[in-house]
């Protein structure tokens, strides 16, 4: 029988990926990072942030909750 992954705390991800646990509310915020709330607190898998760094996550441009921002065409620019 195959273990099922666990889930870790922010200090874990910030210690595996070796960035700032500051860095990693942020992503959380603003670049769609992989994150589970449970009741307050933020839970992840390993598995799913390598995977978000893989697809090149901290490279994706910023977005506001959860939603990628886009420049709003003007309906004078068609």
């Amino acid at each position: 029988m195959a273990s099922e992954e666990g889930w870790v705390g922010i200090a874990d991800v910030a210690a595996h990926l070796s960035v700032g646990k500051d860095s990693i509310y942020r992503w959380v915020d603003s670049k769609d990072f992989p994150a589970h709330k449970v009741g307050r607190l933020l839970r992840f898998r390993l598995s799913e942030v390598d995977d978000w760094v893989k697809a090149g996550g901290g490279n994706r441009p910023k977005t506001h909750q959860g939603r990628r921002t886009t420049l709003a065409q003007s309906p004078n620019n068609e």
